[in-house]
């Protein structure tokens, strides 16, 4: 079990660092604007609390497309008491066990909470390089995720989630090679 509580802990205060006139702002997504990952975050971060749970989504539920304008001029509030919730949930041993469904995937606990741990900490990264915003995820995160996507790494395709590994300069840092992993330049920034 991985305690996500400072993950998501993370996330929220970086969501709290980003102003409304940022919104528009580009991302290491590149079909995103900072308002469509955030509203994405806010997606899967609900989709994610309902995976540990082992519940359905409502059919009401937003999927996380990523869309800026969905956002609601309380997404902040409402983001970082989803993340709270979030991290509750994947503190339960049972959500890390058994099979559960993440949108449309049905798969193992474990995985699911990986993956959950996984897009917090990439997208993360993703936010603060948008908005310019100081970002350092611990070391064991850093571990997870890397031991997580390594293997896949070379066999994703342009448009998958997460794109084809991007090299990255020898001595780098453990953060920018999982960035690199994950399918980003590590070098990447919005100017």
């Amino acid at each position: 079990m991985i305690d996500l509580g400072p993950t998501a802990q993370r996330m929220a205060e970086l969501l709290a660092g980003v102003k409304d006139d940022q919104l528009g702002l580009p991302t290491p997504c590149p079909d995103y604007t900072l308002g469509d990952l955030i509203d994405h975050i806010d997606g899967l971060t609900l989709a994610f609390t309902f995976a540990a749970t082992k519940e359905k989504l409502p059919a009401d539920a937003e999927p996380p497309l990523g869309d800026g304008s969905r956002l609601g001029a309380d997404w902040r509030e409402r983001i970082d008491g989803r993340l709270s919730a979030l991290a509750a949930a994947w503190r339960a041993e049972s959500a890390w066990q058994g099979m559960t469904t993440a949108g449309s995937f049905d798969l193992p606990g474990e995985i699911a909470g990986i993956i959950a741990l996984d897009e917090l900490v990439i997208h993360g990264w993703d936010v603060a390089r948008a908005a310019d915003l100081p970002y350092e995820p611990s070391a064991a995160e850093v571990a997870v995720c890397a031991e997580f996507l390594a293997p896949s790494a070379d066999e994703r395709k342009v448009g998958d989630a997460f794109g084809p590994a991007v090299p990255v300069a020898e001595g780098a840092s453990e953060v920018d090679r999982l960035i690199g992993l994950s399918g980003r330049d590590p070098g990447w920034c919005a100017v």
